[in-house]
């Protein structure tokens, strides 16, 4: 690294990030950031604090068969090796103990998408009820700064086997802690894997990241610090939550359980502040739950941060249309869909709709098909308020 701390942003990333996203699920999916620009049970009112020394501790409350976990090899990246039997997956067993120095800008750089796409042929119209295809709709960039102009949204970032990878994700309303909120709302896929696997690793959610929308050329052309991409901090999930539906069933291939992919992560700031996530930024989105039906929900908007071609994951944009109904399986609730060109690296990006006169969070980005001509979502029902009261405490 240069004397002057800052780090040159390797150009081959854009096009190594380019190629994951044919992959598979998503297309607004979790992205990776070699293109990005840089991708449990405490008590509720327990102050976490940073670990001193980069000294990492289990959280209290962890079964019995966790507590002999190598964190030293957690940290080095050890975990990956471990055997299928041993991933964490069950819903109770998230951990994510802060490791102060591993999400340095370099990291950023080279976070990568988990298989994030549906290919169209998967989707039966005959399932369900599905509505045609929507037209698609040019995603529009977000006014800067996003302190200003969409001050919840943010930027996840997370450790798996492959790599670094990255998502968007909310700063969501808790009716617990008014006024004083530490839930993100994001992708069940974000969080976990599903039925082939675990809890990711290393969650971190940054919130109005690349706040002034600088391009990827620009931050390069600037050597820019993580200081300057994250101004207003890096925060660390202490506790996530998704669907036991999207633990079951979740597939990263054909939308397999994206009517469940729905997550609530509760963080703390890596500097061990006492300040609340809501609190640094100044807002938090009430969140919808048993929204109505899709022909009367009204517009929606998607926002997240796209980063496949030809986005390069450093700026924020968003989509606005009516939505239409998308059934994965007849058996299934159906899914919310707009038309929208956001690409990988927006999974997780919150859909907001008016309500009583003000914006509040419907779905997330779930799948979308590989030409990025739309986006579907979750409706929020029964199943994703129980995963946000578990998180809550509400």
């Amino acid at each position: 690294m240069p004397a002057n701390g800052k780090r040159r942003i390797p150009r081959n990333a854009l096009a190594a990030a380019a190629l994951a996203v044919t992959l598979a699920l998503t297309a607004g999916a979790c992205e990776d950031g070699e293109s990005d620009v840089g991708a449990d049970d405490k008590q509720q009112e327990q102050q976490s604090q940073a670990p001193e020394n980069d000294e990492l501790k289990l959280p209290d409350g962890l079964p019995d068969s966790l507590k002999d976990l190598d964190l030293d090899k957690w940290r080095d990246g050890g975990w990956q090796e471990w055997a299928e039997e041993d991933w964490l997956r069950d819903a109770r067993e998230f951990i994510n103990p802060i490791i102060e120095d591993l999400w340095d800008a370099d990291r950023m750089w080279d976070a990568e998408q988990p298989p994030a796409r549906i290919d169209e042929n998967d989707v039966s119209e005959d399932q369900g009820v599905t509505d045609p295809e929507p037209q698609p709709v040019e995603a529009a960039e977000a006014a800067t700064p996003y302190t200003e102009s969409n001050p919840a949204s943010g930027k996840i970032f997370f450790d798996t086997p492959e790599g670094p990878m990255v998502c968007s994700g909310t700063v969501v309303a808790d009716p617990a802690n008014p006024g004083k909120s530490n839930l993100v709302a994001t992708a069940g896929h974000c969080v976990h894997k599903g039925a082939d696997g675990g809890w990711w690793r290393n969650i971190i959610f940054v919130p109005s990241f690349n706040p002034e929308g600088k391009t990827l050329a620009e931050l390069e052309a600037e050597q820019a610090t993580e200081a300057e991409i994250a101004p207003q901090g890096t925060f660390w999930a202490e506790e996530a939550r998704t669907t036991d539906e999207w633990i079951s069933q979740g597939k990263t291939q054909g939308g397999v359980g994206a009517p469940y992919d729905f997550a609530v992560m509760k963080v703390q700031p890596k500097d061990g502040g006492s300040e609340s996530l809501e609190e640094t930024v100044g807002a938090a989105v009430p969140v919808w739950f048993d929204a109505p039906a899709v022909q009367d929900v009204g517009d929606v908007t998607a926002t997240g941060y796209p980063q496949a071609a030809p986005y390069d994951g450093a700026r924020m944009y968003s989509c606005t249309d009516a939505p239409g109904r998308l059934s994965i399986q007849a058996a299934q609730p159906t899914m919310y869909r707009i038309g929208c060109t956001m690409t990988a690296g927006s999974s997780g990006g919150g859909w907001t709709a008016t309500n009583d006169g003000e914006e509040q969070l419907v779905s997330v980005t779930s799948i979308g098909p590989l030409q990025a001509t739309w986006l579907a979502g979750p409706r929020l029902d029964k199943e994703a308020e129980e995963v946000f009261n578990q998180v809550s405490g509400g």
